[in-house]
This record gives C-alpha cells, sequence and structure tokens, in this order.
C-alpha cells in the first residue's frame, strides 16, 4: 500500500521509511526541503513539499512526526507559537487531504499521529512515582498544551473514517541521532553526570522498537486511540546517567545543578529536570514483543 509520511526524512521518519519499503510499500514523504530530504532516503521513496500534492496518488495510511525540535532553541513566544504552529499546521494539512480525498472515496483507512510524553507534563520522581499509563490524567504546563493541542488536531480525520492512533513518544536512542547524538560527546570524555537530583523519570525506546510500534498500529484494524511509545522498563535520570556512563567505561561524577540548568535554558529546563514514569500500557496488552525491553539491551546494541 502507499504510506505517506510526515517528518519522513528525520531521525524516526528515515528508519520507517526503509522498513517500509523492506515490507513491500510505496512511500510518499513530505518534507520542508524535498531536495534536502531526498539525500537522506531511498531513491524509491516520493517526496513533495505538501500532502496535498498526493491528491492524485491517494496513500492508503498515514503517519505524521512532522514538528520543530523542541529542544533546539530556547522558549521564548515566538519560538513556543513555532513548536505548536509546525505540528498543528502540518496535522491538520493531512486533515484536509483527507477532506479532498473523500470526494473520491478513496480515503486512507489509518493515520498513526506522533505526540510526546510531554502530554504528561512534569508527574513526579523517585522510587515512589507511580506508573504513567495513557489512563493518567496529565499535568498541566507547556509541553503538556504542545501535546494536546497538537493530539487534538489530528482528530479531524475521523470524520472521514480514518481509524486515528496516537502515539506519545518517549525520547528515542539509536546510534546517530536523538538524545544521545548529544549526551555521548561529554560523557565519552568523562564529563557526564546526573541532572539535577537524578530522580526525574526518563521514558525512552530503541528506534527501531518504535518503527515496529508504528507498524503495529498501522496493520492492526482493531487499534485507535491514544498509546505510549516507550520501553517497558523506565528508568530515571541518575539510573541512565550510571548505565551510560557504565557502557562507556567513563566516569560520571560531574552533575549539573538545577540552577545552572534553570539559568541557562529558562523554562526548556523543564525537558531536563522533569518528567514522567511513562509505561507502553496498551501495548504490553495486546502482547507486543520488546527487541529492546531494558535500557542495558538497547546500550549494548547502540553502543
Amino acid at each position: 500500500m502507499r504510506v505517506l509520511i510526515t517528518g519522513g526524512s528525520g531521525f524516526v521518519g528515515q528508519r520507517l521509511c526503509r522498513r517500509l519499503i523492506e515490507a513491500g510499500h510505496r512511500v510518499q514523504v513530505v518534507s520542508r526541503d524535498p531536495k534536502a530530504a531526498a539525500e537522506r532516503l531511498p531513491a524509491a521513496v516520493d517526496i513533495s513539499g505538501s500532502a496535498l500534492d498526493f491528491v492524485d496518488k491517494p496513500p492508503a495510511a498515514l503517519v505524521n512526526l512532522a514538528g520543530e525540535p523542541i529542544a533546539d532553541k530556547r522558549w521564548s513566544d515566538d519560538q513556543k507559537e513555532k513548536l505548536i504552529d509546525s505540528r498543528v499546521g502540518a496535522t491538520r494539512e493531512l486533515s484536509l487531504l483527507c477532506e479532498q480525498l473523500a470526494q473520491t472515496a478513496k480515503v486512507p483507512g489509518v493515520m498513526v499521529s506522533g505526540s510526546a510524553m510531554g502530554y504528561y507534563g512534569d508527574q513526579g520522581g523517585g522510587v515512589d512515582a507511580p506508573p504513567v499509563t495513557e489512563e493518567t490524567e496529565p499535568h498541566d504546563e507547556f509541553v503538556h498544551r504542545l501535546c494536546r493541542r497538537w493530539e487534538e488536531s489530528a482528530q479531524g480525520v475521523k470524520e472521514h473514517g480514518v481509524r486515528l492512533a496516537i502515539l506519545r513518544i518517549g525520547l528515542v536512542l539509536d546510534e546517530g541521532g536523538g538524545v544521545l547524538k548529544r549526551m555521548l560527546p561529554p560523557f565519552k570524555m568523562g564529563l557526564g553526570g546526573r541532572l539535577g537530583s537524578g530522580e526525574q523519570y526518563m521514558p525512552w525506546v530503541h528506534r527501531d522498537d518504535l518503527v515496529e510500534m508504528i507498524m503495529t498500529l498501522l496493520e492492526r484494524e482493531d487499534l485507535e486511540g491514544p498509546f505510549n511509545g516507550s520501553a517497558p522498563d523506565p528508568v530515571t535520570n541518575a539510573q541512565f546517567t550510571q548505565a551510560l556512563g557504565r557502557h562507556l567505561h567513563r566516569p560520571t561524577l560531574i552533575p549539573a545543578p538545577k540552577l545552572a540548568l534553570e539559568t541557562a535554558l529558562g523554562e526548556m529546563s523543564r525537558l531536563l529536570l522533569t518528567g514522567a514514569r511513562m509505561v507502553p500500557a496498551r501495548f504490553t496488552e495486546q502482547g507486543f514483543g520488546f527487541r529492546y525491553p531494558t535500557l542495558d539491551k538497547a546500550l549494548d546494541a547502540i553502543l
């Protein structure tokens, strides 16, 4: 089938494109920079600057991964608007595509739309923190409101009979990108350490497992609604720090104090200093098989 992906040239999207092609599907990608995307993706991928360009080649499924990187710039009011608009705008364009395709009875059967662990906001840390499932009430703050608007903008596709699955993604781990791209250089030099108290949880997922989650949501016609896209073994920042140092055979004795992070990053420091003990309750109920269920297995494969 044809699968249309927004954000297909990103860290997760690149791996997903290859996985879909291996499975025999045809891949369409929407990118703000089609020329740059073509350099990153297999030649078989059909790339365009707008989802509406594919009206004459209607996709059978949609995967929505587009969005301005959340940690690239300090959160000024303008940057916050960019973070929201980039996600909501791409998602609404997919809704408009579905609206146009509805007139030809060629509406996609499913959309897997990205969201993030930030939907839950700060859920507390430490060993007594309760697991955060898809049923957990969120804590109201900017990252929650950002994810909520992102998810709400996807609801329009259901009016056209499209099955909608929302994937709330944790920190994606693999070589060459994701959270490790920034963490590895200082840790390799022995300059790594916990962030703040280290008690905040860091829900994570290996990129290969995340891609298989997306494949599962595309293929299983009985799955819809929100799903937590993370491994079943969430760890605190202190535990993550210790594991990374152990795998790299480096000390992790240089913490980043909370005040220093708040001074340097402002409100964006909450990405580093707060978290949620997010678990993939719905995937676990469905018997999803994790290739990398623990952080040690994931880091073994990556490092």
